[in-house]
């Protein structure tokens, strides 16, 4: 039953559905034990990660980045307040990212303080009943990988390995789940052949051998991490609806390869499948078309499609047949009301995948806080929590009240 608090929630809620035209359920569970929780990465809200590439990348001329992540959302300080938040508003799992350049500042010297700092993290969200998630890569390397051809030299999926296994050695007792690589398949992409990402290549040969290192580097880190801890693990990959128009069936399934499928297939040895879905993307013969005139668009430009996820999902179990936990999922915008259909849309869809049958553990959304959005700097709003980029001050957003709500009583 709803509580008097959440009246106005619904009925604001089946308004804005019915403008964009999807159906409010009400009395969908989920398993119990189901995973409800937020995520970030640390790069996105530490703030002074001055060791990692990507502070190099920020400031480099033509890198075409808006802004620098300077101090973020200082959440290498204000963790336990965040982290107390997101319990205080009903979930029950939070996913965050350890920062290799942190912990490995130089090739082969770690810190046992910045170990000890993500300890306390972890530490943090068992007191507040939260299962930690952490992820041990998320876009950033430190600068000495860097210096060392990053991705493109093979050699890097071996020294990957070697600080998974110090971390984890370090970790073991608290946690139980992990991701080992977020969005293996975005560096490649962005940063190899679209020129968008560090190091700011556009070259499609250097993209193939950078996948090719991500895998072995996913392999490798997921048996160093298991010589330390019984843990369950899986990577995190970007996924999207390919949707073929107009003959594009042979471009979308060339693009699946190269995207996902090569990336799924390396997921045999794995105990659960990470999948992060926004939108859709139209393939014709020529390859994706931009979104049509009109096109309800998300503050990154994306197309407003919720029904990413259910497609997402169904698609990577099918590939797979593993289960599936949703590592992200989520909107760009500054009207909160619009988070709230989308998430609901897009919930409605995950509720149908587990009907079907699919094994779906859990449901993070992306992201926890308003943070730096990388070469779109602070602009894009995904947080369920603002952020003020001059006070740090928190601000709780309804979305974040209504999805913690969700999540406490385990339906939609």
């Amino acid at each position: 039953m709803l509580s008097v608090a959440e009246v106005p929630i619904l009925n604001a809620l089946r308004s804005q559905a019915a403008r964009v035209g999807c159906r409010v359920v009400t009395s969908r569970s989920f398993a119990p034990g189901f995973l409800w929780g937020a995520a970030t990465s640390a790069y996105q809200v530490e703030g002074g990660n001055y060791t990692s590439d990507w502070w190099v990348w920020e400031r480099q001329p033509g890198s075409g980045c808006a802004e620098p992540s300077l101090d973020a959302c200082d959440h290498y300080h204000r963790y336990r307040s965040d982290i107390q938040s997101l319990a205080n508003l009903g979930f029950n799992a939070y996913r965050f990212s350890l920062e290799w350049s942190r912990i490995e500042p130089e090739p082969g010297e770690y810190s046992r303080a910045q170990l000890d700092h993500y300890r306390r993290m972890l530490e943090a969200c068992h007191e507040h009943g939260l299962t930690p998630i952490p992820t041990f890569h998320h876009f950033t390397s430190p600068r000495w990988v860097a210096e060392q051809d990053g991705w493109a030299n093979p050699a890097t999926a071996e020294r990957f390995a070697h600080y998974c296994r110090v971390a984890a050695a370090h970790l073991r007792d608290l946690f139980e789940m992990a991701i080992t690589i977020n969005e293996p398949n975005m560096p490649p992409l962005l940063g190899y052949q679209d020129g968008i990402f560090p190091p700011g290549l556009r070259d499609p040969g250097a993209r193939q051998l950078v996948n090719a290192t991500f895998i072995r580097a996913h392999e490798l880190a997921a048996e160093a991490i298991r010589t330390e801890t019984d843990v369950r693990l899986g990577l995190a990959l970007a996924m999207v609806d390919l949707q073929p128009v107009d003959g594009g069936e042979e471009a979308a399934a060339a693009l699946r390869q190269v995207r996902e499928d090569v990336f799924l297939d390396a997921t045999s040895g794995d105990d659960f499948v990470g999948v992060n879905a926004y939108t859709r993307h139209e393939v014709g013969p020529e390859g994706i078309r931009a979104p049509a005139a009109g096109a309800r668009l998300t503050g990154l430009g994306w197309e407003y499609w919720p029904q990413a996820l259910e497609a997402c999902v169904r698609r990577a179990a099918d590939v797979t047949g593993k289960p599936i936990l949703v590592t992200e999922n989520g909107i760009a915008t500054d009207d909160d009301s619009e988070r709230i259909a989308y998430v609901t849309e897009a919930l409605t869809g995950l509720r149908r995948c587990i009907e079907a049958g699919i094994d779906v553990r859990g449901y993070l959304y992306w992201s926890a806080l308003d943070n730096f959005e990388w070469n779109h700097g602070y602009a894009p709003k995904f947080g369920l929590i603002g952020v003020d980029r001059v006070t740090q001050e928190r601000t709780i957003k309804p979305s974040a009240t209504w999805l913690g709500a969700i999540a406490g009583r385990g339906s939609l």
